[in-house]
């Protein structure tokens, strides 16, 4: 039987975790990783440290699945990441949610079912907006500002010797985007 390591996280400076810590220790964790950052920061130091830490035959455990990860599908993939390494996965306020019985497990599966369903379904509505987009003459990105009299008036400056900082002043452009201009033509 491997060990319980906790994972604990408090979103902001003036939250503490110590609450959580203790949950955790009280609950069997006998190493605990604790971090104060958003839970929409992709850099958690200590998440990553702890994922690396865990062995096979260990249990990851936190309080509450918000601690945790960022939405459905980055819970899932923490999930796949640990079960690939022999390791479980418990969550204190939620007990359904436990990788390492036969009922958790197909909780789990579930709601990983559900996060895969809400993925497809995002993307289907997002190619249909890009479909309708284009039947209506519509293409992705910012509109382009270097409309072809502007690039006319590029070139003919720079063809009557003006210099590039001078013609990007004039035109109201940057000097990268009047010297793109310059090179291919």
């Amino acid at each position: 039987m491997g060990e319980i390591i906790g994972y604990a996280r408090v979103s902001s400076v003036g939250q503490r975790h110590e609450g959580q810590v203790e949950r955790l220790k009280e609950a069997g964790a006998t190493k605990v990783f604790a971090e104060k950052v958003s839970g929409l920061d992709k850099e958690r130091p200590e998440l990553a440290r702890c994922l690396e830490y865990l062995r096979e035959g260990d249990t990851l455990l936190i309080t509450k699945l918000d601690r945790l990860a960022r939405s459905t599908s980055h819970l899932h993939q923490i999930v796949e990441g640990l079960t690939a390494k022999g390791v479980g996965f418990k969550v204190l306020d939620d007990v359904s949610l436990d990788t390492t019985t036969r009922t958790g497990k197909l909780v789990f599966g579930i709601l990983a079912s559900i996060a895969e369903f809400e993925t497809a379904l995002r993307k289907e509505r997002q190619m249909e907006g890009i479909a309708k987009a284009k039947a209506e003459g519509r293409t992705g990105g910012r509109p382009k500002l270097v409309t072809p009299e502007v690039e006319a008036e590029i070139v003919k400056l720079r063809e009557g010797g003006m210099s590039i900082r001078k013609i990007a002043a004039k035109v109201g452009f940057s000097k990268a985007t009047v010297q793109k201009l310059v090179s291919a033509t």
